[in-house]
């Protein structure tokens, strides 16, 4: 007699923690081994342990989202009632826990000793006989197959979205205008590298896109009382299913400022500029990077010098995404000179432009000032344009410097804050990109015949759908958890975790799809070469892969181990 549903999913439980319980240990004895002498960890010696601590990072990620997946299934069954038949969803989240320890092994068991473990603590964490036992069992090639099946089964849908009703009636409305007005139109902006059109724009701001991230206070639609990222998250999702560049990234850049505004701004500046972003009027922009400086926001040196009612900004930023098109820039600047300083000397301004529609610009100010850009040409990403931006002698006056006299050199923070949002955003246009790329695979498996029969009939197509699905659904899952965590002031690390998750997950499925499409997945007239190449751009921005696992996720992990 086979077992109940609820027993494998305490299975999975189990093994996991076991999992966990070998991450914990790990991350101890690497804490050890990067104490200074003053028994605080050494930033120098944390670089000595990069391979691991990024390799910990990402099995961190894949227990966490393995966890989040359980209680997604647990939550389904609780939904539908108890039944002897094993659902979809616990379906896929059995695979993924199983993948999920097998991926920890790949990476910790070859090192072992350098994560402190021997034989065994092995033997009783991640190569305890259960967890192989469990392992075996989910990752079996029929049971692969039978999940193949099922979503060959769905035409695309991998399971419950698991939504409130409000957030399922605002994804389906994103999900139609998608579907009807985006998708014929990105692929024609991908290959002719147009700005997006105001048909995509216009409509986008009568529905409230940009509105979504501030508070009703200001002429926002985010509750007064609470965070709404489930909201942000769910249109971002199903805008980035229609096209990444051309939609789905459009409310990043607001989400970034309104944050950035609501925790350092003055109440001056938030009655100001929030409601005109909830209008996109104007649009926006962030100029953080520079040419010689991403990541490292501590070495950043455009500078702004004070002058008589504002400041004077000098020198250059890069990667500037919407640069042109936007009316105000969100930009980074060293207002103190003293580099030893490093991020406590800078702040942040809003810097004024008119808007423009092409791959260069020039603006003068009526004092000589002068403010240039030109687009970056890039191999996908296509519609907004990112640019390198030149500042000679721009002026900014005192008004616009984020939080007045009192957020002088807390530029630093205030990017914090905006980027957060922009993390766990990011993996939601990742799980948008993935939805898509997965329903073309779906189409065209079933269409394509080899041999006399269509792919999808062929085992390794199946266990590749599978797969792809269970990867989509526990990046969606993992980011609606973070999301919910979000909206009640945690999750911050969390975001971290699933950006990084998603962001490479997309790749993957990405690449998967175009595979399934055979030659005709590398032509250009298909969607999924252009999905292919929109995803590699996910686990560079926002925070780049290895630094985000590196210097965000590993040295918190390693700081916070026991």
């Amino acid at each position: 007699m086979s077992q109940h549903p609820s027993v494998l999913i305490d299975q999975a439980v189990n093994v996991i923690e076991k999992g966990q319980r070998a991450l914990s240990l790990a991350l101890s004895h690497v804490k050890k081994q990067c104490l200074n002498e003053k028994g605080k960890l050494s930033s120098a010696k944390l670089d000595e342990h990069q391979l691991i601590s990024y390799d910990l990072a990402y099995v961190a990620a894949e227990l966490t989202g393995a966890m989040n997946l359980i209680e997604y299934g647990r939550a389904i069954r609780e939904k539908r009632g108890d039944n002897v038949e094993l659902q979809l969803e616990e379906q896929v989240a059995l695979v993924f826990c199983a993948e999920a320890l097998q991926n920890a092994r790949n990476r910790i068991v070859p090192r072992m000793a350098e994560y402190g473990l021997d034989a065994t603590v092995l033997n009783e964490t991640l190569e305890d006989e259960k967890v192989l036992a469990f392992s075996q069992e989910h990752l079996a090639t029929a049971k692969l197959e039978n999940l193949g099946d099922a979503m060959l089964a769905q035409d695309g849908r991998t399971g419950d979205y698991h939504l409130d009703e409000d957030k399922e009636i605002m994804r389906e409305s994103f999900q139609k205008f998608a579907t009807d007005v985006v998708m014929p139109l990105a692929k024609r902006i991908h290959r002719e590298d147009l700005i997006i059109p105001d048909e995509i724009l216009n409509s986008l701001i009568e529905m409230g896109c940009f509105a979504l991230s501030i508070p009703e206070r200001y002429e926002g639609l985010q509750p007064d009382d609470r965070e709404d990222n489930m909201g942000m998250i769910v249109v971002t999702e199903e805008l980035s299913r229609g096209s990444l560049a051309a939609a789905g990234s459009l409310i990043t850049r607001p989400e970034i400022l309104s944050k950035a505004l609501l925790a350092g701004g003055t109440e001056e500046q938030k009655q100001h500029w929030l409601p005109k972003l909830a209008a996109a009027d104007p649009l926006c922009a962030v100029a953080i990077t520079e040419p010689d400086f991403g990541s490292d926001v501590a070495g950043m040196k455009l500078k702004a010098e004070k002058v008589e009612g504002g400041w004077l900004l000098n020198g250059a930023k890069a990667w500037c995404t919407f640069g042109g098109k936007a009316g105000v820039l969100l930009t980074l600047a060293r207002t103190d000179p003293d580099m030893s300083l490093g991020h406590k000397g800078l702040s942040m301004f809003l810097v004024e432009k008119p808007s423009y529609d092409g791959h260069d610009f020039e603006y003068v100010q009526p004092d000589g000032g002068k403010l240039s850009g030109r687009a970056i040409p890039t191999i996908g990403y296509r519609g907004m344009h990112s640019f390198d931006l030149f500042f000679d002698n721009i002026f900014v006056p005192d008004a616009n410097l984020l939080g007045g006299e009192a957020g002088l050199g807390k530029g630093f923070y205030y990017t914090m804050a905006g980027f957060a949002g922009g993390r766990i955003q990011t993996a939601a246009r990742a799980n948008g990109l993935m939805q898509a790329a997965f329903e073309q695979a779906i189409i065209y498996a079933k269409d394509r015949k080899v041999f006399g029969k269509p792919i999808a009939d062929y085992q390794l197509t199946k266990v590749k759908l599978a797969r792809m699905a269970t990867l989509l659904t526990t990046s969606r899952q993992f980011t609606y958890a973070v999301g919910r965590l979000m909206d009640n002031g945690q999750g911050q690390m969390e975001a971290s975790l699933v950006k990084l998750f998603a962001c490479k997950t997309s790749e993957y499925l990405c690449r998967e799809a175009m595979q399934i499409h055979g030659g005709m997945g590398y032509a250009e007239e298909m969607d999924v070469s252009r999905y292919w190449i929109d995803s590699r751009v996910l686990s560079i921005f926002e925070g780049a892969e290895e630094t985000l696992a590196l210097k965000v996720i590993a040295r918190n992990l390693i700081e916070n181990a026991e």
